[in-house]
């Protein structure tokens, strides 16, 4: 991969084992959008925010030939090719600071993908036709409040609900009409502005009804907890630094409403804790269809997946997600 700046954007050609909007849409993020017309397959550019930080993006991909991709021994390599993201109005100090780490660009995603079809090969095509997931490396306080929004909300009301939290709350950035993109709405003198996640003091000032009002619902008291816990320092990012993945789990389950799901999509997601495999509804079919043919305890299944896959675990439920979508009716 080489890195190139040019007119004040970062340019990563000959990216490999990335796809941007396989990951970004997959589940794990709900802060961004979309802001391509999403006519051309293989292009696409999307507005992310993460951290305090705001990031155009876009990704040209260039497919391999599918005739030239088999290997000696028979087998057929990743078809995908590579691509070229551009991260718009960012510097190379910025994009190497921060941007690198939260797409998880300094990982080798071919050994993991190699050791998980060691232990499923079920997943071998679904991997191969699916290769460029990667799993972020998000903000810890967002993701927390991110994931207690989900529970049951599909993903366009988590990130209506994230919308709203920060429009309400957060640090408020106005757009001039030249820095808008296709989905902004523009207001009365054409110009629009992008609304931050509220930081942990921003959400503290809010009461439960505030929250409600957001569309939040049941979830309300559980995010008020969240938020008087990280606002005192019991729960952050750095109050995990030395405990096991159990104990960590455990340390996040204090928080009320926070369940072993919540609690493993955050250890995943912002504490890097690749071993957790979350498992809801659909994840426990998934897993029963593929190893266990009868009705079996979450808890039962999560152990035996983070034996079964060890420290690719979380990896792994990505792709297992994918072949339930392609193989299981809802």
């Amino acid at each position: 991969m080489k890195v190139l700046f040019n007119d004040g954007d970062t340019c990563l050609a000959g990216v490999t084992d990335f796809n941007l909007r396989e990951t970004l849409e997959c589940g794990q993020c709900f802060n961004f959008v979309r802001t391509d017309e999403g006519t051309d397959s293989s292009f696409c550019a999307y507005r992310i925010i993460a951290d305090g930080r705001v990031l155009r993006i876009s990704e040209k991909r260039f497919e391999e030939d599918k005739d030239n991709s088999s290997t000696d021994n028979g087998h057929t390599e990743d078809n995908t090719g590579t691509c070229e993201l551009i991260l718009h109005d960012t510097s190379i100090e910025d994009y190497e600071q921060f941007w690198k780490h939260y797409f998880d660009l300094d990982t080798d995603y071919s050994l993991i993908k190699k050791k998980i079809v060691e232990e499923c090969p079920e997943l071998e095509k679904i991997i191969r036709e699916n290769p460029g997931i990667r799993l972020l490396n998000q903000e810890f306080f967002e993701t927390l409040i991110s994931f207690i929004i989900s529970q049951n909300k599909q993903i366009p009301q988590i990130k209506a609900v994230v919308r709203n939290l920060s429009e309400l709350a957060g640090k408020r950035i106005d757009l001039t009409s030249d820095r808008m993109h296709f989905g902004d709405e523009p207001d009365a003198n054409g110009q629009g502005h992008i609304s931050l996640f509220p930081s942990v003091e921003e959400m503290n000032r809010l009461t439960e009804d505030d929250i409600r009002a957001c569309k939040a619902g049941f979830r309300a008291p559980y995010i008020i907890d969240a938020v008087r816990k990280a606002y005192s320092g019991e729960i952050t990012a750095e109050s995990f630094e030395g405990l096991s993945t159990d104990e960590a789990r455990n340390k996040l389950m204090t928080i009320k409403g926070v369940g072993e799901k919540v609690a493993n999509c955050v250890l995943l997601y912002s504490l890097g804790r690749r071993e957790a495999f979350p498992v809801d509804v659909w994840m426990k079919r998934i897993m029963e269809e593929l190893y266990f043919h009868k009705d079996t305890d979450k808890k039962v299944i999560e152990s035996f997946a983070c034996e079964k896959f060890g420290e690719y675990a979380g990896y792994a439920q990505q792709y297992l997600f994918i072949y339930g979508k392609m193989n299981l009716k809802r």
